[in-house]
Parts: C-alpha cells; sequence; structure tokens
C-alpha cells in the first residue's frame, strides 16, 4: 500500500488537519516507510510463536478493590462544563 500527497492531503482535511505542503510529502514518506516496515513484519512465520502481553514473565498481582474515597460527587460534578445536579452535561459533538 503506498500513500501519496493527495491521500496525506485528503487525510488531513478529513482530520481537519491543515498541513503544509513540506511536511506532507514527509509525512507521505514517512508513512510509507511504516507501512514497507509493516509488510515485512507480515511476511515473517509466527505459527510456533506464543502471544505475549508482556515481556517480562511476571504475573499480575491481584487486589481486592476497595473505596478509597467516599461522598465525592459534589467534587466531581464541580468540573462539569454545565451545572446539573446528577450527571455530566456536556455539549452536542455530533453534527
Amino acid at each position: 500500500m503506498a500513500i501519496d500527497l493527495k491521500t496525506v492531503k485528503h487525510i488531513s482535511k478529513l482530520a481537519r488537519i491543515s498541513i503544509e505542503e513540506k511536511k506532507a510529502k514527509k509525512l507521505a514518506d514517512d508513512l510509507n516507510s511504516i507501512f514497507e516496515f509493516i509488510e515485512k513484519l507480515n511476511q515473517l512465520n509466527t505459527d510456533k510463536v506464543e502471544p505475549l502481553t508482556s515481556i517480562a514473565e511476571t504475573k499480575l498481582q491481584l487486589r481486592h478493590d476497595k473505596i478509597k474515597s467516599e461522598n465525592i460527587r459534589e467534587q466531581i460534578l464541580k468540573n462539569s462544563p454545565n451545572e446539573n445536579k446528577d450527571f455530566f452535561v456536556v455539549p452536542k459533538v455530533v453534527e
């Protein structure tokens, strides 16, 4: 998959990000090198490789869930953009 300058400009328009011509060219080159590396990784035979969540061979320590702070509802709701007693009210973001 090759990313050209037209594709970078289209993506930046969709993301509503203004980008200079020089930076767009560099970004296209960078994305192409990333995709080339991904293609190399896709060619590797990983049939006998176990999936990892971490390279460390440690197990996660389990703990009991404990309530550390009680009755902080009012403190949390102070951060809401609009005042409301029960929940956060935020501006609509979907057009």
